[in-house]
């Protein structure tokens, strides 16, 4: 059993998670509270497995209990938050703090009907989670680069996937770099209007250009786009030029956007051009479509248990056979330089 305390100051939250939840069999709900003085309480008497936690609340904010309860009694946090831009980066701010997951919360992204799914799969997720210091990228680890990287590699791409943990994962690999890298395309499982936010942050941290994509946006070196939360983004080739398509349709793996629809699209359209990379995350979005990279003739890289905060997509795609190198986190980057140079080479 998942032992959960529900913390929002919204009773109506409180009593639409407790029901749906409750009828999931490996969920107990052990408490609820109004507020993070009550909260820290329950959480020391209730000792939960999962927190899940409003950003918005009297007597103290959501981003001010997380950074103490980080500090002095680190648990699993599934943070529950409006989609407004506001608390989009807010939302990322508690994933930067350490923060498992973030959801839209009832009558926002989800209807009250359709919220237990995307929680129970997050507190699931988050059940499982390591609650660790993610590595930050060295100048050291960085392989030294030219500008014959950028020469040789115009017509590369580089796809990228991740979900749980993977904002911290996908700005340590964007860190590592540079900016004559080829053009990048990356999903990240995260609510519509947070993606924005999200390459918000990683433009004003990296070397690269990263923005949220749109649809026809060229993919160019210099440039990482993140597909748009609820859409999904597919690669293809206009001439001697490549794009993303932007569009609506079924979730895949429970998800919009879907790794796999990016990744098949990359193997169907760049081939062997490409390096792909599946990064933390739960579930086995991403691995199908690794493998139908590799197979391609594309250069495919997974992430290791040791540095994954969620084990669950690369393992799967480890288990396909769909990853020609596997790396802890800190030598991602590292490891997509080394493979450019050396097909340019």
């Amino acid at each position: 059993m998942i032992k959960v305390l529900i913390v929002d100051d919204s009773a109506v939250v409180r009593k639409i998670l407790t029901e749906e939840l409750s009828r999931y069999k490996d969920i107990e709900i052990v408490g609820t509270a109004v507020d993070p003085y009550v909260a820290r309480d329950k959480i020391v008497k209730l000792q939960p497995d999962v927190v899940t936690l409003d950003l918005e609340m009297p007597r103290m904010d959501g981003l001010s209990f997380l950074t103490k309860l980080m500090k002095h009694y680190p648990l699993p946090v599934v943070v529950l938050s409006s989609l407004t831009p506001r608390n989009s980066e807010m939302a990322l701010k508690a994933l930067e703090l350490g923060a498992v997951e973030v959801l839209g919360k009832p009558g926002t992204a989800y209807s009250t009907q359709n919220i237990s799914q995307p929680l129970v799969r997050a507190i699931r997720a988050a059940a499982g989670a390591r609650i660790q210091r993610i590595p930050e990228k060295t100048e050291a680890s960085i392989p030294p680069t030219s500008g014959v990287l950028l020469t040789h590699t115009t017509q590369k791409v580089i796809a990228i996937g991740a979900s749980t943990g993977g904002t911290k994962a996908i700005e340590v690999v964007l860190s590592g770099m540079p900016v004559s890298s080829p053009g990048t395309v990356i999903v990240q499982h995260m609510p519509e209007n947070f993606t924005s936010s999200f390459a918000k942050r990683l433009n004003d941290l990296c070397q690269l250009e990263v923005r949220e994509a749109r649809d026809n946006d060229p993919v160019v070196p210099g440039v990482a786009l993140i597909a748009p939360g609820n859409h999904h983004m597919l690669l293809y080739r206009s001439g001697g030029s490549y794009l993303v398509k932007i569009k609506d349709g079924p979730m895949v793996h429970y998800q919009r956007p879907s790794v796999d629809v990016l990744f098949q699209s990359v193997a169907a359209s760049a081939g062997k051009n490409a390096v792909g990379v599946i990064l933390t995350g739960m579930g086995a979005d991403g691995a199908k479509g690794l493998l139908a990279m590799k197979q391609s003739g594309a250069y495919t890289i997974a992430q290791n248990e040791e540095s994954c905060v969620v084990f669950g997509m690369p393992k799967e795609a480890i288990k396909m056979g769909a990853a020609d190198k596997i790396v802890g986190l800190a030598e991602v980057s590292r490891s997509i330089i080394l493979a450019l140079q050396k097909e340019a080479a």
